[in-house]
């Protein structure tokens, strides 16, 4: 049966107050009004496609585009996917083919998991973890491990951020009194990795498990390829804490199984994988299951990444997942209060965090210069004539269109949490809002605030000659530019 619905035939209303179709139209009655025609059964399926990808390139500036994680084309072709109905996404700003928020481009951010928290995950769409509990103090890493039973225990740091072996996140214990030595090493520590960005994360839980016999380390992933714009599964027969070196020297150990979105992940294709990987049959059907179990997890939990490594092969012959990591797609946060119950705030940039909680996107850098701009481009924008001017952004900071004095107030705050801002440097273009409102706003701010330190400000759009008057009138130290490249001199001047 030909897919009945037109991708992107989901229309707003255009400045005129013209109407235009909101909604899911049938190929017969798109057809039938666009082409004139009168009845469009009788059709061959390529003449419908052509038709519907003409009507979709003509209507293409009305349509809701879809957003950069689903990563359906936007050319008006048929989709081959069932969309779901437009009263599922009432939000104006949601995908109309996934439901996911579209705030930009580049997630504000992105959620990761503890090791605990992935297995959880894992053992709920039955692939194999070993048995482990959480810590938060010696003594309960202790009673974890006499619920464990066994004899031999491992205590491992939990940080989002891998690499914690080699950093000494990871011990083995042979009695109760390593265990109680390693978990008391760990908490209330702060830990450094190779893939912690130069930040020692704070380790307030640790991780007991029993120490398993080891015969062999797998890698398996999945995540989002933006190449072949579909799911892929990654995998190597080498794993472990060596699988970036195994993808520099020897590339050809490393598979790649892309998913396609309609038929979705097929066993053949595990199987493919297995054998590719030397496993035996047992293993093969063991690997089948896991990648099933996988695929299924990170479309329903709509997860970027899912990594186990290593994904083991013990000395029984099974497999498991001893390690692992996930990450989830914060537009999809909404639809899915299990997992943001999960965020650690403590493993985060405490700047970054406090900007999601105020619908800010805001990503902590370097230099002396902070950044306050509405648009995403525009700050990439001014952060390059920063540069170009001979300075350095503290920040990537986007209060959004609307520059109220609430958000301008706590950019302003986000901005000074940094004692290595020396200057803010504020660009706005009144384009929602009137710059007499914006600068309102930013003196009210400022006073609020209290600053201490120079802030130039760049206004252009609607009132721009208003809302300079009053910056310069406002008895307060705020400079105002011209243009941005002025801004930007003075910002760097200012900063020295």
């Amino acid at each position: 049966m030909l897919c009945w619905t037109l991708c992107g035939l989901y229309w707003r209303d255009v400045p005129d107050g013209a109407a235009h179709f909101r909604g899911r139209a049938s190929i017969d009655a798109v057809v039938g009004a666009v082409s004139g025609a009168k009845s469009a059964r009788n059709q061959p399926a390529r003449a419908l496609r052509a038709t519907a990808l003409s009507i979709g390139a003509r209507f293409r500036e009305n349509r809701r585009p879809y957003c950069a994680v689903c990563r359906f084309s936007p050319a008006g072709a048929l989709h081959r996917q069932r969309l779901h109905p437009p009263s599922d996404f009432p939000d104006p700003r949601c995908c109309v083919a996934c439901g996911r928020l579209r705030f930009s481009v580049r997630s504000r951010y992105r959620m990761n998991f503890h090791e605990y928290q992935a297995k959880e995950l894992f053992a709920q769409y039955g692939i194999a973890v070993p048995p482990g509990r959480v810590a938060n103090s010696p003594d309960a890493a202790v009673d974890a491990a006499k619920a464990l039973g066994g004899s031999q225990w491992m205590v491992k740091a939990q940080i989002h951020a891998g690499g914690r072996g080699k950093a000494g996140g990871v011990k083995f214990c042979k009695s109760l009194d390593d265990v109680h030595a390693a978990a008391k090493g760990m908490l209330g520590t702060r830990m450094e990795t190779y893939q912690s960005a130069g930040r020692a994360l704070p380790v307030n839980l640790v991780l007991v498990t029993d120490a398993t016999n080891i015969a062999k380390e797998l890698y398996l992933s999945v995540l989002v390829d933006r190449d072949s714009k579909a799911v892929s599964f990654i995998a190597s027969k080498h794993g472990g804490v060596d699988i970036e070196q195994v993808a520099r020297e020897t590339p050809e150990d490393i598979h790649t199984v892309v998913v396609d979105f309609v038929e979705g992940l097929q066993p053949y294709q595990c199987r493919n994988l297995g054998f590719a990987m030397d496993l035996a049959a047992k293993q093969v059907n063991q690997l089948t299951k896991i990648m099933l179990g996988l695929y299924k997890l990170f479309n329903e939990k709509d997860l970027s990444l899912v990594e186990l490594n290593p994904l083991a092969i013990l000395e029984d012959g099974n497999l498991a997942a001893l390690d692992g990591k996930v990450n989830s797609d914060d537009n999809a946060d909404f639809r899915h209060a299990e997992l943001v119950a999960m965020r650690d705030l403590t493993q985060e940039d405490a700047a970054e965090a406090a900007a999601v909680q105020n619908n800010l996107n805001y990503v902590t850098m370097d230099g002396s210069i902070g950044c306050m701009v509405n648009g995403a481009g525009l700050a990439m924008a001014t952060m390059d004539v920063i540069k170009l001017a001979g300075g350095e952004p503290a920040n990537f900071l986007d209060v959004g269109g609307g520059a109220t004095k609430e958000r301008v107030t706590e950019a302003f705050k986000l901005i000074l949490s940094s004692d290595k801002v020396k200057c803010i440097l504020v660009n706005i273009f009144g384009g929602i809002v009137r710059c007499d409102l914006i600068a309102e706003g930013i003196i009210a701010a400022v006073k609020e605030v209290g600053l201490k330190i120079p802030v130039v400000v760049r206004l252009q759009g609607t009132n721009v000659d208003q809302g300079r008057e009053l910056l310069a009138n406002s008895g307060l130290a705020i400079t105002p530019a011209d243009d941005l490249n002025d801004a930007a001199q003075k910002a760097v001047a200012a900063a020295k």
